[in-house]
């Protein structure tokens, strides 16, 4: 929602300054300088990435227009599922958490926690790193350091569609000059032409190089800024399990591994203490 209201903001405000000023609208209207430079952008974009990162880069760009999904709701529910796992191992031992990661979808420690159980990625990160801890006596700097290598591999991986997609927006702006000199070197050719057919071609020339740079810095640009942010979110969300899972394998309560976790959290998600210990006492399992 912000993403079109953010456009529309880009588009009023240039249309309506340029139209202030006494510039028409039409003269913009060049849909084959359009055709030059994205579609050139598009095929440099296609040359240089792997169909692996060009899928990725269109799943990414379909997801800025969706709302976080990283709330307080949703990291309160992940944080009560910790606390739940970790009273469980405590008081049942780990093994009997084999059940609840085995089948993750008919666990009521997860069924309890709708959001997180419907993240992929969360439950198997999750999940796994249980396996390990019932699976064997692994020592906590192992696990940490294991913990660690995978996030930075999630963020590294995240990280390759926004790279693909910022070396795009860094090349419309010389797309639009090749289109701005195909535009001179067409009017070069019709120098005969009255001045006013001239003064027309010379200006389509020269929306060229404004389209380039308005589609760079005002609309492919602002996606790249955006979806940093969003894997920013997903990376802090991992750390934050991460700390809590260290923390209860350093034999904290789990109250005290959860809170752990908690203030790992960003500040504008992070749910307050006395919420939080709230939450976990009407959502025990």
């Amino acid at each position: 929602m912000f993403v079109v209201i953010g456009y529309i903001v880009v588009i009023g405000a240039l249309l309506g300054g340029y139209m202030g000023a006494g510039g028409h609208v039409g003269v913009l209207v060049q849909p084959f300088e359009f055709v030059i430079i994205f579609g050139g952008a598009v095929g440099a974009f296609i040359v240089s990435n792997s169909p692996k990162v060009l899928k990725a880069a269109l799943r990414g760009l379909g997801g800025v227009f969706k709302g976080s999904k990283y709330t307080k709701t949703f990291y309160l529910e992940t944080l009560t599922l910790l606390n739940n796992i970790f009273v469980k191992i405590r008081q049942q031992g780990l093994l009997a958490i084999e059940a609840d990661i085995d089948n993750p979808s008919q666990s009521p420690l997860f069924n309890a926690a709708p959001n997180v159980l419907a993240d992929h990625h969360a439950v198997e990160f999750i999940t796994d790193y249980l396996r390990l801890m019932v699976a064997g006596n692994f020592d906590v700097h192992q696990v940490d350091n294991l913990m660690d290598l995978e996030i930075e591999t999630h963020h590294e991986e995240g990280h390759l569609p926004i790279s693909a997609l910022s070396r795009l927006a860094d090349g419309l702006p010389a797309f639009g000059i090749i289109a701005a000199v195909m535009g001179v070197v067409h009017t070069m050719g019709s120098v005969g032409k009255p001045p006013a057919e001239l003064g027309q071609l010379i200006g389509a020339a020269l929306v060229g190089t404004f389209l380039g740079i308005l589609l760079s810095y005002g609309f492919i640009g602002p996606l790249v800024g955006l979806m940093e942010q969003k894997l920013a979110e997903s990376t802090k969300y991992y750390q934050s399990i991460k700390a809590g899972f260290i923390a209860s394998m350093n034999g904290y309560a789990p109250p005290v591994a959860v809170e752990f976790a908690r203030k790992v959290m960003f500040s504008a998600e992070r749910p307050p203490f006395i919420e939080l210990e709230e939450h976990l006492k009407n959502n025990k399992q």
